[in-house]
């Protein structure tokens, strides 16, 4: 157990760090500008890049396992929607609590995390993963906001959604790393240099902002929709993985096993940007972005300590 501690306290002590930071130093949101676009713009998409582009192309046209995990995030995504319309909500506003329960934080926390626990071998899910997810997740969710209030043409709502997934870097990083590794394109020294630098600055910095970023949100009160939505995002959704990995394998471990911890992670970021892009459950979504970022130390640590001792069945 001590160490699986050593493992995960680095990477919570990190967001802890920032949390507090956030907390006692007066500075303005705005100042977290240029270190977000440094993440999403260079450094993430970078690794990414770096991911793809020395993972051999067969391993990464794995059909099977693109579907294990991309039918568990839409099964979560309508599980926690779903449990919203119960509760009450609006479907627009049930819309971003599906969001809550199916995005999770994979961009500022997945890589760094899987490749303490599980090493380089995770490198290829993480990043197939993180697509998949992305490209379902922004192209779902202005549908369903286009039919429940906006009246856009349905065209105008395709093209805003096929800008969305072309214009992330991440996702692009991604698919030209991909297409690098099936060309065989050799990477110059200089340029494979500049990036591992810039991968090596990945986690720090992502965990460090996701945690000053958590410390500005305002935390009113306790939505009370909020918990079944972080209990669908960091219980039901790492046993739909656990569920499918096992059905629809066999993989190997180390992906079957990046695949668990990676739906082990509290909602993303992004969910509150989301929400507050189209006025719809905001506060709720803030507070489930800080709450559920607490109790994946919780999830996580247990998704870690199963992966390490050989406790799953991923053989």
């Amino acid at each position: 157990m001590i160490d699986i501690l050593n493992l995960a306290l680095p990477y919570f002590g990190l967001i802890f760090v920032g949390f507090a930071c956030g907390k006692v130093k007066a500075l303005p949101e705005s100042g977290l500008a240029w270190m977000n676009f440094f993440l999403l713009y260079v450094s993430l998409p970078a690794l990414l890049f770096g991911i793809m582009s020395k993972t051999p192309f067969a391993e990464l046209n794995n059909p099977p396992f693109l579907i294990a995990t991309t039918a568990a995030t839409v099964s979560a995504f309508v599980a926690a929607l779903l449990a919203g319309r119960l509760m009450g909500l609006s479907f627009r506003e049930a819309t971003m609590a599906g969001l809550s329960g199916g995005y999770g934080n994979i961009g500022y926390m997945g890589p760094g995390l899987a490749f303490a626990v599980i090493g380089a071998k995770a490198a290829a899910p993480v990043a197939l993963i993180f697509c998949c997810d992305s490209i379902f997740l922004f192209s779902i969710v202005p549908l369903l906001i286009a039919l429940t209030g906006e009246k856009r043409p349905l065209l105008q709502t395709i093209g805003t959604v096929v800008n969305q997934i072309v214009s992330n870097p991440l996702i692009m990083a991604a698919c030209l790393g991909a297409l690098v590794a099936a060309l065989h394109i050799p990477l110059p020294a200089a340029l494979n240099n500049t990036l591992q630098f810039l991968q090596n600055a990945a986690a720090p910095v992502a965990l460090f902002v996701l945690g000053v970023t958590v410390a500005l949100r305002p935390f009113g009160r306790m939505p009370w929709e909020v918990p079944g939505v972080i209990a669908v995002k960091l219980l039901m959704h790492p046993v739909i993985v656990f569920v499918l990995m096992l059905l629809l394998g066999p993989f190997t471990p180390e992906w079957a096993a990046t695949a668990l911890l990676m739906a082990s992670l509290p909602p993303a970021l992004n969910v509150f940007v989301i929400a507050r892009q189209y006025d719809t459950w905001v506060e709720p979504a803030s507070v489930a972005v800080l709450v559920g970022t607490f109790a994946s130390v919780v999830s996580l640590t247990t998704a870690m300590w199963l992966i390490k001792t050989g406790q799953l069945p991923f053989h």
